[in-house]
């Protein structure tokens, strides 16, 4: 207890700075590749991208980031066990942000698409299972989360796989593409901002102090969605047919499609950091909680609004300085993605991630928008997807887990010898 006491403020400001610092690495390589599908199929260019990132991954940062937080810091490990020792808590938070952040610096640095999720989950669960005990990991909150990272690649992946076919049903087989693509693009912008809304409303906005109802919630949402399926229609009329024969008349269509990615990498930004701020801010606000306290330690605590601003402002930082690589690999080497194919990846990821961030269930974003761009992929048949680049991306999301789980371990212990 004295510990705390005697050292508060030296904790909080090491916490700010390792959050700071995992989140940086959150934008370096998540954010990377949630904007590598718009940047690979040249929707967008790398300078929107980042544009895009910074503007509506800060929004989902703030409003909708306060849900997964809860479950990040109390699903895992057992607060109980902190109570008496509430410095091992401190320590063990502070050495999962730094070993998740210098993980996620090294991944980024060869281009690897690894998830955040998986660092600081592997790390949280090294320190507390080896500095601690056993016991006082939740394992069945951790299955949980394992189970999440099966289920969000396949069921982005199923959504994937099953949009690009709406697509060519409806568009690319009927006999004026071009015709149909401006008919039907209006409806799958409807969609993307009625998903995104509902979750803002539903779950984002309740730390703002702002409670919305299910059904005005349902009804602004479709609102937005009419909002912005009516913005997409005007800014369509702008795309002029060009008189082409036979296969040149999808090029007609894939600018309309190049249109509709900029709506979805704004959702994909939004609903990435809606979900994935938790993975800094967690621990970040568990460990200001327990000093401020005094050294109790809370089950459930409130995120602060400023702490939210810490990670927010990580995110966009990392992905500033950092962000390029991951971009390169995700956008051009899994598949050949068109506006039109990055539209369906990106649409079913940011479905599947903003669901999740719904009911508090922490996913990776990286599998699930790979899931996602596997679908699409397959849509097309097996020969369509680069297995080398996919058996790689597995491969590195294998080491994820020991790699943070092990640096946690060495750092916890240095924590421990540095103030003990």
């Amino acid at each position: 207890m004295s510990i705390i006491l005697e050292h508060g403020n030296t904790f909080i400001l090491l916490a700010c700075l390792f959050g700071f610092f995992m989140a940086w690495g959150i934008g370096a390589n998540d954010v990377a590749n949630a904007m590598g599908t718009s940047v690979g199929s040249k929707a967008i260019t790398i300078k929107q991208a980042i544009i895009i990132a910074i503007i509506f991954e800060f929004a989902g940062a703030w409003l909708a980031g306060g849900e997964v937080t809860s479950t990040i810091r109390k699903g895992i490990v057992d607060a109980e066990v902190f109570v008496g020792n509430p410095e091992l808590l401190v320590f063990g938070m502070l050495a999962s942000l730094l070993a998740a952040g210098i993980w996620l610096l090294i991944a980024s640095y060869f281009g690897w698409p690894v998830s955040t999720t998986h660092s600081i989950v592997g790390a949280i669960v090294g320190f507390a299972a080896v500095g601690i005990s056993m016991d006082s990991v939740h394992w069945d909150g951790v299955a949980k989360i394992a189970m999440s990272w099966v289920t969000s690649p396949l069921l982005s992946g199923t959504l994937g796989f099953l949009l690009f076919k709406s697509l060519q049903k409806l568009i690319f087989d009927s006999d004026d593409p071009f015709a149909a693509a401006k008919r039907y693009v209006p409806l799958y912008i409807f969609f993307v901002g009625f998903i995104v809304a509902l979750v803002t409303f539903t779950k984002g906005l309740k730390h703002l102090g702002l409670e919305i109802s299910g059904p005005e919630a349902v009804l602004y949402s479709c609102l937005s969605g009419l909002g912005l399926a009516l913005l997409g229609f005007w800014l369509e009329r702008n795309i002029k047919r060009e008189q082409a024969p036979g296969k040149l008349q999808i090029a007609n269509v894939e600018k309309v499609f190049a249109l509709l990615m900029i709506f979805t990498a704004c959702a994909m930004a939004f609903a990435h950091g809606s979900n994935d701020v938790a993975n800094a801010i967690g621990p970040l606000a568990a460990i200001i909680s327990v000093v401020q306290a005094g050294g109790d330690v809370a089950s459930k605590v409130a995120t602060p609004s400023w702490v939210l601003l810490i990670g927010a402002g990580g995110i966009v930082a990392g992905l500033v300085m950092y962000g390029h690589k991951v971009i390169a690999t995700v956008g051009s080497h899994i598949t050949e993605l068109t506006p039109s194919r990055g539209f369906a990846a990106t649409l079913a990821t940011a479905t599947t991630v903003v669901l999740a961030s719904g009911i508090g269930m922490p996913i990776s974003t990286t599998h699930t928008l790979v899931g996602g761009v596997l679908g699409v992929g397959l849509a097309r048949g097996l020969a369509a997807l680069n297995l080398r680049v996919v058996g790689n991306i597995f491969a590195s999301w294998l080491v994820t887990l020991p790699a943070g789980a092990i640096l946690s371990i060495i750092i916890f212990f240095i924590l421990k010898a540095s103030f003990g």
